[in-house]
């Protein structure tokens, strides 16, 4: 299990603002460079450590905006550098990852790459290496493989795929189609799902063969998988700044899961691989309340470089990044989040709301805080 698979690349799409995480994350430093967990590292750090013993150093590419390139490889000092694919700007998920197959299709004809988020939480390293080598295995049979976790709750915050029929593959015994992709249900349609367990949520992670993500682009977005390529055949050449400048802007925003994922389900292309290893996206307070805690959402949780908190029958997630004393009194489920120049007070329950208070403050125009 400890040996790195020959023909694989591991691709992490490391951009976005993590907006549910405001004001901890922010533009100029978004929750994937944060120590979220406690755990001394930074989310893009961990992720980094959990693919080294299925890569090495030299078989890791990080996708990522401009203006985070020198904090990544500042968080990341073994990365190869001809290995960090900087984005002009935001374009989406599929111009991310189309953008390093391209590359490392050129650069490694047949390799086989996977996409994994820069701002996961996993545990259970031995369960995600023996889920993601069955996901190459069904990758080199010419399959798009997903990976979809088991859910351990009639969670809405995720999308769900439904599992199909069984796949006859060598090592990948677990592998089965995907029927279909199911947008965030509401409470009672997360519960049947929960009841059924043939579905699992869809945790973004997919695993191909580089030139068949490539192809199935081809197919679904042709004009953007000509941007790419162009964009690709210039990479590693003298003309790569003139060629980003005027065809970068030119491509589609879409999500993968539109543009290749969904598509490949449709033509029984797609593979998932149940995850039966501890996964969160981390994706809002209360998620990220309820990871560090255990599960449980008890007491007072601190977190930050500010220790100083005093509680007095309360039940809260503080944290807090200034010198200020925060006492907390006779209130539950409070999320309250401290910073030089915003303070965010909350709940658990309104915890996803925090987006829309983001999108507020760019329509005021604050962007000084964001």
């Amino acid at each position: 299990m400890s040996e790195p698979i020959d023909d694989f690349y591991a691709v992490i799409p490391a951009g976005g603002i993590g907006s549910r995480l405001w004001p901890l994350s922010r533009a100029e430093s978004p929750k994937f460079l944060h120590d979220l967990t406690g755990a001394g590292a930074s989310l893009l750090r961990m992720t980094w450590d959990r693919l080294l013993p299925l890569t090495g150093t030299d078989r890791i590419a990080v996708v990522t905006g401009r203006a985070h390139g020198p904090k990544v490889e500042e968080d990341l000092p073994d990365v190869d550098l001809n290995n960090v694919f900087m984005e002009m700007d935001p374009r989406d998920s599929s111009a991310a990852i189309g953008l390093a197959a391209a590359i490392l299709e050129r650069r490694h004809p047949g390799v086989v790459i996977g996409s994994f988020a820069a701002d996961h939480v996993i545990k259970r390293q031995r369960v995600f290496e023996f889920t993601v080598r069955q996901a190459v295995a069904a990758a080199r049979e010419g399959y798009i493989a997903t990976i979809g976790i088991q859910p351990s709750e009639p969670a809405v915050g995720f999308g769900y795929i439904k599992t199909g029929d069984e796949l006859i593959i060598d090592d990948a015994p677990m592998a089965a189609l995907v029927e279909r992709f199911v947008e965030k249900p509401d409470l009672a349609t997360a519960r049947e799902y929960f009841a059924d367990r043939s579905y699992l949520w869809n945790a973004g992670m997919f695993i191909s063969r580089a030139d068949v993500i490539l192809d199935e682009l081809k197919a679904n977005e042709p004009e953007l998988h000509a941007g790419l390529m162009e964009i690709a055949d210039a990479w590693d050449t003298a003309s790569r700044d003139e060629v980003v400048e005027r065809v970068w802007p030119t491509l589609k925003k879409i999500a993968i899961d539109y543009a290749v994922a969904e598509p490949a389900a449709e033509k029984g292309r797609l593979a998932v691989i149940p995850g039966q290893f501890d996964w969160d996206d981390v994706g809002d307070f209360a998620s990220l309340w309820t990871l560090v805690g255990d599960g449980r959402r008890e007491g007072v949780t601190t977190l930050g470089s500010n220790q100083d908190v005093l509680d007095d029958n309360a039940t809260a997630l503080v944290v807090s990044e200034t010198d200020r004393v925060i006492a907390m009194i006779g209130v539950e489920n409070i999320i309250v989040v401290d910073t030089p120049d915003a303070l965010l007070v909350t709940t658990s329950e309104h915890a996803q709301r925090v987006k829309q208070t983001v999108s507020s403050l760019q329509n005021k125009g604050r962007d000084s805080v964001l």
